[in-house]
């Protein structure tokens, strides 16, 4: 599944943190690693010396260094580069180039997106890039814990959307022997919206219960065609929040432990627009695991 992961890391806690997840996830699949940092070439123009331009540079160095001497660490060999130039940009086509199967990149770094995420690096990369992300949050600091995703989360809206993210969730369940819940939400919300006030019509509700069991049974079985030794669990949640199925997800996360999350989207434009106020998201900014995102070509 993976035989190339780029990791793109900027200096910031969160970026070595990522750095972490993505190292061991290249010792798990056996994975050449290649390491990225940009020198943002408008931090660059905003410098009045050379000697502030020679800075810039060495800070990229130095953490190129950082993430060599954790890969020496871990026993994984990894190559690196100091590039310059829009970061998203340089990422995404450096990604490209050298044929990757998976990006892996911190939710926040150094451009203080925080949960907002809108705007950021991080989403650029998601916005531009075909090639899927783990997008590592910043969370509870892992030290020198080995990651451990016992319990790994897909989300299914019926859509081919979670076509995609099934052979990415089974793979990594194969190799770290995980449980898969796959999990269908009824946004009780959104779906009320389409009634007069006095809530949803019961047979209505059925429907949409009915919907979700058919969406989760189909991901199901195509994870046990493929690997009938995992252990499959399957849920639908109904939600009343005005954050919509979103909540549902995270509530599930928290109650069942879930260690990481993958989420299929569509193409560029779609993605885009899930950016701005979709589930995944929401997800994206408000879950403190990993969330893995991969796009439906």
């Amino acid at each position: 599944m993976y035989d190339r992961i780029v990791i793109a890391v900027d200096g910031s806690s969160e970026a070595k943190r990522a750095a972490r997840r993505g190292l061991q996830l290249a010792q798990v699949f056996d994975a050449t690693v290649n390491v990225l940092s940009v020198v943002e070439r408008k931090a660059l123009r905003l410098t009045e010396t050379s000697d502030e331009k020679t800075q810039l540079r060495e800070r990229g160095e130095e953490t190129l260094t950082e993430i060599e001497n954790l890969a020496s660490e871990l026993g994984h060999p990894v190559t690196t580069k100091l590039t310059e130039g829009r970061p998203a940009v340089q990422i995404s086509e450096y990604a490209n180039e050298q044929d990757a199967d998976l990006i892996v990149i911190g939710r926040q770094g150094l451009t203080g997106l925080g949960r907002r995420l809108l705007g950021g690096v991080t989403e650029q990369v998601l916005h531009r890039s075909d090639i899927p992300v783990f997008v590592v949050s910043g969370g509870d600091d892992d030290g020198e814990i080995e990651a451990d995703y016992s319990r790994i989360l897909i989300t299914t809206d019926g859509s081919e959307n979670a076509e995609v993210a099934i052979p990415h969730g089974t793979a990594i369940a194969q190799r770290y022997g995980s449980d898969v819940h796959v999990l269908n939400v009824v946004d009780l919300q959104a779906a009320g919206g389409m009634f007069n006030a006095g809530g949803l019509e019961k047979e209505f509700l059925e429907r949409l219960n009915a919907r979700g069991q058919e969406a989760i049974d189909s991901v199901a079985n195509k994870i046990e065609e493929s690997a009938p030794d995992l252990t499959v669990e399957t849920a639908v949640e109904r939600t009343a929040s005005f954050e919509g199925a979103a909540a549902g997800v995270r509530e599930y996360i928290e109650e069942n432990e879930v260690d990481l999350v993958i989420v299929g989207s569509h193409g560029r434009s779609d993605l885009k627009r899930q950016l701005i106020g979709s589930v995944a998201s929401t997800v994206l900014r408000t879950v403190d695991v990993p969330v893995l995102v991969v796009k439906r070509s």
